[in-house]
């Protein structure tokens, strides 16, 4: 009976049997997988559980908060990413999982991240800024175009430049727009394009393509020598909805190459017909001056200056006399309120003046020094008093005075006052201290004052 009921075995112990046999399986503790990311759910503590899948298998997984918060990128469903990690068993659903150490993006990914990386750092350092970018020129003479000489980037740039501003020139500066040596590439152009006194406005890009074509425009090294140039740069890369570093650094970015051809210059057309209504305004306002001078010049003509000018100068003679006499009256009078206003305060200055001052001040003094001098003899008086009553009590308490009066005070031989009989020792010595010197005597007897008083009373009884 026993050795059957030793065949039996729990669901823990088995699935802790299955799980010792993954975990000592060493191909199975460090797994590189590739497949795309599902049931994405990130926990409030900051795990992340989702499942891993590929066209025909899947398996869940979790990552926890101690090797995700290094990630680089938000995972989310439908993301294909590389995984390396282990399988274990997680025993409570006796359900093997995949536990995950490290995860990035796969493929176009990995780009992506990068991109968005050096987006930011060159934001921070301010490569962006709007209030850096420079103004392209109204009517440029000279356009460098920086892009590849056989795309149809080029034949779209040309033509459209020649048909809306012939008088534009175009040097083409012929450069790789991918592959390894296609941002080096640009770097030098961009860098022979501003040696040319003439060229005014830069065109750099390419036509449409994935993001793998279009990468030479998202180096680094572009994006700077873009930021530094000294020539306006307009960035013309792929279609309306591809967006590149170099837009970001570049002063004007276009949606496509066409479109920085249409930025670039403005139309002929338009012009002419700008110029041709600033020519009419022109005209119109030169018009409308020369009538207006022409009529000021009439009235001129007819004013009364011109036809009686004597009378007119012994007018305006007269007006002059009669304004120097007005000038005159109000400087007198403002001398007269400035010599009153002196006066004033002449007086004012006279009350003020330190003399008085000090006179007032002396006074003061010997008004005060008498009053503190009253007070000071006024208080010494009283405190004589207090003193000479004070006096009166001490002596009036002071044994001498006592003594003054008959009485004596007795010491025994160690000076100390004799207030009781019962510190009177027989046969000790005493001094008596009188009001005129000190008598010794001795201690023959002591009687209290009750027993004296009580044997004195029955003597008189007896007698």
């Amino acid at each position: 009976m026993t050795a059957m009921e030793d065949r039996w075995i729990s669901i823990s112990q088995l699935t802790s049997r299955i799980k010792q046999t993954i975990e000592q399986n060493v191909d199975l503790q460090a797994v590189w997988l590739r497949g795309e990311i599902s049931n994405f759910k990130k926990h409030s503590r900051g795990h992340m559980y989702f499942t891993i899948k590929d066209e025909r298998s899947k398996i869940s997984a979790v990552m926890f908060a101690g090797n995700n918060k290094s990630l680089a990128f938000e995972p989310e469903n439908g993301m294909k990413v590389l995984i390396r990690g282990r399988v274990s068993v997680y025993e409570p659903f006796g359900q093997y999982q995949l536990y995950v150490n490290d995860m990035e993006p796969d493929g176009i990914g990995q780009l992506f991240i990068k991109y968005e990386q050096l987006k930011n750092k060159l934001e921070l350092e301010g490569l962006f800024r709007e209030g850096m970018k420079k103004k392209l020129p109204a009517y440029p003479k000279k356009i460098a175009v920086i892009t590849s000489p056989t795309g149809a980037a080029i034949r779209d740039v040309i033509s459209t430049i020649k048909r809306r501003y012939p008088p534009a020139g175009i040097t083409l500066y012929p450069v790789l727009v991918q592959g390894r040596d296609a941002a080096p590439s640009i770097v030098r152009a961009l860098k022979q394009a501003e040696t040319d006194p003439e060229v005014d406005v830069i065109i750099a890009g390419r036509g449409g393509g994935s993001i793998e074509e279009l990468w030479a425009f998202n180096e680094e090294i572009v994006a700077r020598a873009i930021h530094a140039a000294s020539i306006p740069i307009i960035s013309a890369v792929g279609h309306e909805t591809d967006f590149t570093i170099a837009d970001f650094a570049a002063d004007v970015r276009a949606a496509t190459p066409t479109a920085a051809a249409e930025i670039a210059v403005p139309s002929l057309i338009d012009v002419v017909q700008q110029i041709t209504s600033y020519e009419q305004r022109l005209h119109l306002a030169m018009d409308n001056h020369r009538k207006r001078g022409a009529e000021r010049l009439k009235r001129l003509q007819g004013a009364y200056a011109f036809r009686y000018p004597m009378q007119l100068l012994q007018q305006k003679e007269q007006e002059l006399d009669r304004l120097m006499d007005r000038l005159e009256k109000r400087r007198l009078l403002l001398l007269e309120g400035s010599l009153s206003s002196f006066q004033v305060l002449k007086k004012r200055l006279e009350l003020q003046h330190p003399q008085r001052k000090l006179e007032s001040s002396r006074k003061d003094y010997y008004q005060t020094a008498e009053r503190l001098e009253k007070v000071k003899n006024r208080y010494l008086q009283n405190k004589q008093n207090d003193f000479y009553h004070v006096l009166q009590k001490l002596n009036l308490l002071n044994p001498l005075q006592i003594l003054e009066r008959g009485y004596q005070v007795s010491f025994d031989e160690k000076g100390e006052l004799i207030s009781s009989v019962k510190q009177a020792v027989p046969g000790s010595r005493l001094d008596v201290q009188m009001k005129d010197g000190t008598v010794q005597t001795k201690v023959i007897e002591t009687v209290s004052k009750r027993k004296w008083d009580f044997e004195k009373k029955e003597g008189e009884n007896d007698e």
